[in-house]
C-alpha cells in the first residue's frame, strides 16, 4: 500500500470534495431529494479511501459526481485540482480515462472476451493494435488471467469476472480508481482476494482507489483513512485506526461493532439492567488499542487488586500494524472494585465503561 507521504496534506489533494451538495428535482409525484449536504473532504495522492454508509445514504451520488456522471447542485470537486463539474463534454470525456471505475455487477460485454473486454477503453480512446496488445496482455497478468484471455465472461467465477473488470478500469492507466460496492456480490473468500488485489495494485501503480461500501469490514481490511456518510452528510472521517478506536457517532459505532467484537453478546445484553442488585456482577467493556492494547490487564486486576474477572467476550485483531479490539468482561458489581478495576484499565491508557449489571 502507498502510504501518505509526509506533508501530502500541504500538496495538491487527488481528489478534494469543498461544500458539496447534490439535490435532484421533483419528478411527479416525487419530492425533490437532496443525496449530498454540504460536504468536504481531501482524498491524498496514492490513498485507499473509504466511504462507508446504509443504503440511501448518499455513498453512489458521492462517487459518481467524481467522475462527472451526476454535477453537483453547489460546491466542487476538485480532481488533481480540476473542477470536474466545470468540464466541457469533450474535456469530461477526456477526464474520464484518467478515472478508472469498478461495479459491483461488473459491467462486463457478454459477447466480447476478456482480452477484448480489458481493450474496449483503449480502442474508444484509439489507442493502436500493438500498443493495446501490450497493455492488455500486462494487465491480464497483473490480475492473474493471463490464461483466461480467449474466455467469455459466462465462462468465468464472480471473482474473475471482477478481476476482467479491474483490468478494464486500469487499461488507460487512470490517476484514481473508484470502486463501487466491488465485492459485495462475491463470497468472503473472493471478497478477501479481490482486496488484496486493489491493495497490490495500488502499491505497484500509486492508483488512489476511492471505494464505497456498506461493510466495516473491507473498509478494515484496505483503508487507510475512511468517511461515514448518514442522509447526504460526512459525520466522521479520519484514519481508519482512529475510527475504529474512537467513534464518535452512535452510526460509527455500529459500524465497528460489527467487526470488532465490541457489541454485547445478544443474549447477555437482554440480561443487562442499568443498576446492580444484590449478587449481580458489573459488566464492563474495555477498548484495547494502542500501545498498550496487549497488556495483561486480567493477570494485573486479579494480582494486585485481588478481583475475580471473568470474561464474557472478546476479539483482539490489527488494524494495519497497530492492535486493536475489545473485551467484555465482569467482575463484583461493588462500587469499590468497579472502580479500582476501571482505575486500572485507563491507568494502562485503556477505555472502560460500565455496559450495565447481570445477576
Amino acid at each position: 500500500m502507498v502510504p501518505a507521504q509526509a506533508g501530502a496534506s500541504a500538496a495538491v489533494p487527488a481528489i478534494r470534495f469543498d461544500r458539496v451538495s447534490k439535490t435532484f428535482p421533483a419528478r411527479g409525484r416525487h419530492d425533490a431529494v437532496t443525496a449530498l449536504q454540504d460536504i468536504s473532504l481531501d482524498v491524498a495522492p496514492g490513498q485507499i479511501f473509504g466511504v462507508i454508509g446504509r443504503s440511501g445514504a448518499g455513498k453512489s451520488t458521492l462517487l459518481r459526481v467524481i467522475n462527472g456522471l451526476e454535477k453537483p447542485t453547489a460546491g466542487r470537486v476538485l480532481v488533481d485540482g480540476t473542477d470536474v463539474g466545470a468540464l466541457g463534454e469533450a474535456e469530461l470525456r477526456a477526464q474520464r480515462r484518467r478515472i478508472g471505475m469498478i461495479f459491483q455487477h461488473f459491467n462486463l460485454l457478454s459477447s466480447r472476451t476478456v482480452f477484448d473486454n480489458v481493450a474496449l477503453p483503449l480502442e474508444l480512446a484509439g489507442a493502436k493494435r500493438d500498443a493495446i496488445v501490450r497493455r492488455v496482455d500486462k494487465l491480464l497478468d497483473m490480475v492473474g488471467l493471463a490464461d483466461k484471455r480467449g474466455r467469455y465472461p459466462a465462462e468465468l467465477s464472480g471473482g474473475q469476472k471482477q478481476r476482467v473488470g479491474i483490468a478494464r478500469a486500469l487499461a488507460t492507466e487512470p490517476r484514481v480508481l473508484l470502486s463501487d460496492e466491488a465485492t459485495s456480490a462475491l463470497d468472503p473468500e473472493t471478497t478477501r482476494s479481490i482486496l488484496d488485489l486493489l491493495r497490490r495494485v495500488n502499491a505497484l501503480t500509486g492508483v488512489t482507489i476511492v471505494l464505497i461500501t456498506h461493510e466495516m469490514q473491507v473498509i478494515k481490511a484496505i483503508c487507510d483513512s475512511v468517511a461515514v456518510i448518514e442522509d447526504g452528510r460526512i459525520i466522521e472521517q479520519g484514519p481508519v485506526y482512529d475510527l475504529f478506536a474512537q467513534p464518535r457517532t452512535a452510526t460509527a459505532r455500529s459500524f465497528v461493532a460489527s467487526v470488532a467484537g465490541s457489541a454485547i453478546p445478544a443474549g447477555l445484553a437482554e440480561r443487562l439492567s442499568p443498576r446492580p442488585v444484590e449478587g449481580s456482577r458489573a459488566v464492563l467493556r474495555v477498548v484495547l488499542s494502542g500501545p498498550q492494547a496487549t497488556a495483561p490487564i486480567i493477570s494485573e486486576l486479579a494480582r494486585t487488586q485481588g478481583i475475580d474477572v471473568q470474561i464474557l467476550s472478546g476479539q483482539i485483531d490489527r488494524i494495519g500494524e497497530v492492535a486493536f479490539g475489545t473485551l467484555v468482561l465482569s467482575v463484583p458489581a461493588d462500587p469499590a472494585v468497579v472502580a479500582a478495576a476501571l482505575g486500572l484499565v485507563r491507568g494502562h491508557g485503556l477505555e472502560g465503561e460500565v455496559a450495565g449489571y447481570v445477576a
